[in-house]
């Protein structure tokens, strides 16, 4: 049974024995006894890349050609600054202050951020503007290779992702399992949640919190200790 018909049949008993009660079917009042079913789904860990995966990714980016160069740099963005795939899309070159190393993020909602751009990134993404994008108009960072030369979407972003992992060997994820690895590497770097939540750029402090799980160390902390006796 799914959670949607549990609710449905939760209501409907309520209601028949709050009926039954008022017809005087039954002396007791047991519509209280309905517990309410909610439709949560169950929380799991982040699903994320190890180091040696992240390597491998970058690794399987021919830089000799320049649909290697701007996957690199894709790949690269995503890994170091946690970036959507949908923001990734968005960013356009006025988006890149090379003098002050900073980048624009466009992100959910209309927000707007700025990040600091990495050296490794901003050297991925000259080397891809210099010598493999393709010459147009266009003001959108990553384009197509192929016509119609438009901005890469967020679908696009995603592919590049998919098929990083099949030329690695890697079982395959989306551009999102990035973001959670960089989170995790914080995590596991000794960086406070609310730090991560503003790389992350999250809205919601729930939002990060849900990393807080996949730090061991710290959740020993706050670990009861076995009762004496009991047994397992």
């Amino acid at each position: 049974m799914t959670a949607g018909s549990a609710q449905f049949f939760v209501v409907a008993l309520r209601s028949f024995l709050r009926y039954g009660y008022l017809t005087g079917l039954i002396h007791t009042d047991l519509s209280g006894a309905s517990l309410s079913v909610t439709g949560r789904c169950r929380s799991v860990l982040p699903q994320v890349i190890g180091p040696a995966d992240a390597k491998a990714l970058l690794g399987s980016c021919d830089r000799r050609t320049a649909v290697g160069r701007r996957d690199y740099a894709v790949i690269l963005i995503l890994l170091r600054l946690g970036l959507r795939a949908c923001e990734v899309a968005a960013l356009r070159l006025p988006d890149i202050d090379w003098r002050a190393g900073r980048i624009t993020v466009h992100g959910k909602g209309q927000r707007v951020d700025q990040l600091p751009l990495p050296v490794d990134v901003g050297e991925a993404i000259a080397a891809y503007l210099r010598h493999a994008r393709p010459r147009t108009a266009r003001r959108e960072v990553f384009l197509r290779m192929t016509a119609p030369r438009t901005g890469l979407e967020r679908g696009g972003v995603s592919l590049i992702v998919r098929r990083a992992c099949a030329r690695a060997g890697l079982a395959p994820c989306g551009s999102h399992r990035l973001r959670h690895s960089l989170a995790c590497e914080m995590v596991r770097a000794g960086v406070p949640l609310q730090e991560i939540g503003q790389v992350l750029r999250h809205r919601d402090a729930t939002s990060t919190n849900i990393y807080a799980r996949v730090d061991i160390d710290q959740l020993r902390t706050v670990a009861r200790p076995w009762p004496q006796g009991a047994t397992r």
